[in-house]
């Protein structure tokens, strides 16, 4: 029987052109399987039968949005997912669900192999290896842009030779990949990290120095998901896409920073991220209000850690499986509203409340009805800074 491989297919050059060079170098069947994660743009149909027309023997589009809201985004979340402290997980968070529909379709289609279209610089040729490996660790894995010094010269070159359907001409200056939760972009100009970004790069998100009415919006959570917008509960992919468009108005959710890759050099990514900036920072806040101060705390290191975890192709590790039994916990009780004024570029946030709230009106106002008893404040200052005094007191006696 003919071996065969399951395709991570885009539609694009790469991964169009991947499929006749599996075959002319491995002798291998080629299924492409295509995952819709709400990336929008081209229509899925065409990229199905794009990939049967480029040679693939059986070519499958999965819609994929409703668990890729449900089973990624919602988790990111809860974990108030930020890397480096600015960004939303985009890709990162896109590639385990691939990952997890390639190993089904290997089962399905009997293939022995995985391939993938990365180049060796980035971090996603880490996270679906990565990801075959906890999965199917049965499964090969096959790179043909990363291991056959694929350029993208001998790419269109190879695409003519077999007259393959595919639009080389408009080449667009830079690296996209979208989906529900946002839009990356990197390449051409954006390499020079003193280059400011064209206008051209920005699809989501209007110019944020243009003045504009404000929009406001109540976003409802539950246990630490959102589930309402203005009153009207939704599910969370209709959630993120109309935050994604009103967000987006106002110029939320551009990011332009310096990134530490995995594989161990920097680069200069530009995101947009209209839907997750005004989510996240809306149940942050959120988790300010209901959370105790000692839980708080800690889940602060725990969110760093678990956005780490998916950077770095981690997704099916034992301890992110872990962290999220912890986060789990800690969002039982982050249910509430939370006001949110987008403006200029800024979610920002203007209101907030909770039947679990923690804030006590009766012990932090300072006007009449104050149940705070002051005359405590002495006693717990005197214990709190009992080791601290005895510690300086020895440090003095010494140093004499």
């Amino acid at each position: 029987m003919t071996d065969r491989v399951v395709l991570a297919y885009s539609g694009g050059l790469d991964t169009s052109v991947a499929i006749g060079w599996i075959s002319a170098e491995t002798g291998a069947e080629v299924v492409a399987l295509a995952i819709d994660v709400g990336q929008g743009g081209e229509d899925l149909e065409l990229i199905r039968q794009r990939a049967l027309t480029c040679g693939a023997v059986e070519s499958v589009v999965v819609d994929a949005r409703e668990e890729f809201a449900r089973s990624f985004v919602a988790p990111a979340i809860r974990a108030n997912a930020l890397y480096m402290d600015r960004y939303p997980l985009i890709s990162s968070l896109s590639r385990p669900i691939i990952v997890r529909h390639l190993v089904e379709a290997a089962h399905t289609f009997g293939a022995g192999a995985i391939a993938h279209g990365c180049t060796g610089k980035g971090n996603d040729q880490v996270r679906f290896e990565v990801g075959v490996m906890a999965l199917a660790p049965d499964l090969s894995v096959l790179a043909p842009v990363r291991d056959s010094g694929m350029t993208r010269d001998k790419a269109i070159a190879f695409a003519d030779e077999r007259n393959l359907p595919i639009d080389v001409t408009a080449r667009s200056p830079y690296s996209i990949d979208q989906n529900l939760w946002g839009r990356t972009a990197e390449c051409g100009v954006l390499e020079d990290p003193w280059v400011e970004p064209p206008a051209d790069v920005f699809v989501y998100t209007a110019d944020p120095s243009v003045p504009r009415e404000p929009d406001e919006v109540t976003i409802g959570f539950v246990d630490g998901l959102p589930v309402s917008l203005d009153g009207r509960t939704l599910p969370l992919v209709d959630l993120v896409a109309e935050l994604n468009r009103r967000a987006g108005a106002q110029g939320v959710g551009r990011i332009d920073m310096i990134e530490d890759r995995l594989v161990g050099i920097k680069s200069r990514e530009i995101y947009e991220c209209p839907a997750a900036i005004t989510l996240l920072t809306a149940h942050r806040d959120l988790e300010d209000l209901t959370l105790e101060r000692d839980v708080a705390r800690f889940k602060r290191g725990v969110d760093q850690r678990w956005s780490e975890l998916v950077y770095d192709g981690l997704w099916y590790s034992p301890l992110r499986t872990a962290l999220d039994a912890f986060i789990d916990s800690a969002s039982a009780r982050v249910t509430g509203d939370v006001r949110i004024r987008l403006a200029g570029g800024v979610a920002q946030v203007v209101g907030r409340r909770s039947e679990a709230s923690l804030y006590d009106h009766a012990l932090a106002t300072y006007d009449a009805g104050d149940q705070f008893d002051q005359r405590d404040a002495r006693g717990f200052i005197d214990l709190w800074g009992l080791p601290t005094k005895v510690w300086s007191a020895r440090e003095q006696r010494l140093s004499r």
